[in-house]
């Protein structure tokens, strides 16, 4: 039962008055209105029956203290029955009784990602900012961050041990021993010098297992063993999972092995968020595993933005996001994109080639051009302009041995779809305004820094893809909460500066003060 909350302060709540007036916490209290928590998750609670429940407010609120502090459920309360910041911004008086550390995990999982989700948290108080005038920028930024997964990474035979392993103490717990039939003498896949031979040994082992213990036992009498053995036949069955490139963990089987670049790798999960770039705030997150491709929900990104009344003018990003889709998609937008072009989607020689787009012609260094264009379209799908060069000055071009291969008698310019549009953004990342322009996206990387170096976001705290998502966007809550109270902060220090005033005093009161 969600009880009304009780509005009248105790005596003890003068102690308030000792917090300082510049104090993040409450000057987050005094302008970020957090009531609408309790209108979202009023019917996920029973209104007349049941013991009177903490409200959903309450618990957010300790959520977000949590990972404004990089704090543990435990910690968190601790803190909360002792620090008078902290009772100020939750709203309670000094006497009051916090929950039980253990009510957090379960407000997490029962509360929040099903009637509420952190996204429309974060969408709502951006929005609360932009109508009060805190947020007022223009720009927007995305990229992704890494996380290490809460484990490590195991070989396909490790993790194929481990499964077989489960499977009898779960069959052990069930029925309370192992049936005699079952071969529970596990090989030992380290003596096998070739990894492709243990590989394909323990994989026969695990689907034997798997075999055996549906043969000799009822399904209906070991739901958990069930379970267990459909996850094993799923782990199996994924042609990735032999290569490495899948499940490499029983206990987070979400974590993926993911790419910093060439020769740098890690095991975990992907954020990829959008940022405000004066303001420094974040407007929308997104959670993949480690092999998630960046740019794959900018859509999803670019609309919780717009959400939060946000005024899209510039959109920055890396080369990864260098791509027709999500060009068209700020353009729809309205905005301009600060994206350097990727060498993948345009691969154009700039030092011999140039592109007119009024007359939709290729100049070559040699000042020769194209007279013809024809569009292709391969078996495969893909389409592409074929530009020809005019035969004559070909034939006489000192570069010809170099630019013109086998009977051919013109240069045949052979471009992308898209290549005389990426050609356009290119001419116009040379300029001196988009390389000032861009300095703006170092907002992110600091950003970066910021959630992983001090609230956490470094390492998972959980266990899977879900975990993972919670943890993200509530960290992004917590610094984006940071960040209007700075900005809160520098507004107040600002107003209550001293103002002077000058006077002008007439030339004629000069004598009369002179003589007084």
């Amino acid at each position: 039962m969600l009880k009304d909350k009780d509005m009248q302060l105790s005596i003890y709540s003068v102690l308030y008055n000792k917090i300082p007036e510049n104090h993040k916490l409450k000057l987050l209290k005094d302008v970020v209105d957090f009531s609408f928590i309790n209108d979202k998750l009023e019917k996920s609670y029973c209104k007349y029956y049941g013991r009177p429940a903490k409200e959903p407010e309450l618990m957010v609120k300790l959520l977000v203290l949590q990972y404004l502090y990089n704090l543990s459920d435990e910690q968190v309360i601790e803190e909360a029955s002792l620090n008078l910041a902290f009772m100020y911004f939750l709203g309670i008086n000094p006497e009051d009784d916090l929950p039980h550390p253990s009510l957090l995990a379960k407000f997490r999982k029962h509360k929040l990602e099903g009637n509420l989700t952190i996204d429309e948290i974060i969408v709502e108080i951006n929005k609360q900012g932009v109508e009060k005038g805190i947020l007022k920028s223009s720009g927007i930024s995305i990229d992704t961050t890494h996380s290490e997964a809460n484990t490590f990474k195991c070989t396909a035979e490790r993790v194929m041990k481990r499964l077989a392993k489960k499977i009898f103490k779960t069959v052990e717990e069930e029925c309370g021993e192992v049936p005699k039939e079952i071969n529970q003498d596990i090989p030992d896949y380290k003596e096998i010098e070739d990894h492709k031979e243990a590989k394909a040994t323990m994989k026969s082992y695990l689907e034997e297992t798997i075999s055996n213990v549906e043969e000799h036992l009822e399904s209906e009498n070991i739901p958990k063993t069930k379970r267990l053995l459909e996850n094993a036949k799923e782990i199996l069955q994924d042609p990735k999972f032999i290569e490495q490139k899948g499940v490499r963990s029983i206990v987070d089987q979400d974590a993926r092995v993911g790419h910093k670049s060439k020769t740098s790798h890690f095991f975990g999960y992907k954020t990829e968020f959008m940022i405000t770039t004066e303001d420094r705030i974040i407007t929308a997150v997104h959670v993949g595993n480690g092999a998630y491709v960046d740019g794959e929900k900018f859509d999803q990104l670019l609309e919780l933005t717009k959400k939060s009344g946000m005024t899209i003018d510039e959109v920055y990003g890396d080369k990864a996001y260098f791509r027709k889709p999500i060009l068209d998609k700020i353009k729809e937008a309205g905005a301009k994109p600060y994206i350097p072009v990727s060498e993948m989607a345009y691969k154009i020689d700039e030092d011999l080639y140039s592109y007119n787009k009024d007359s939709d012609e290729w100049f070559c260094v040699q000042g020769n051009q194209t007279v013809r264009k024809v569009h292709q379209k391969k078996k495969s799908g893909k389409q592409s302009y074929k530009y020809y060069f005019e035969r004559e000055k070909c034939r006489v071009c000192p570069l010809r041995d170099q630019c013109v291969k086998g009977t051919r008698v013109g240069r045949i310019l052979d471009v992308g779809i898209n290549t005389p549009e990426f050609y356009g953004y290119s001419q116009e990342q040379k300029t001196d305004e988009f390389k000032v322009k861009y300095k703006k996206r170092a907002c992110q990387e600091w950003k970066n820094g910021e959630m992983k170096n001090f609230h956490g976001l470094d390492r998972a705290r959980g266990y899977g893809l879900k975990s993972m998502g919670l943890q993200a966007k509530l960290t992004a809550l917590a610094v984006n909460l940071k960040r209007i109270a700075k900005i809160l902060s520098s507004n107040k220090s600002v107003s209550t500066r001293f103002i002077v005033i000058y006077f002008k005093i007439p030339n004629e009161n000069l004598h009369f003060l002179e003589a007084s």
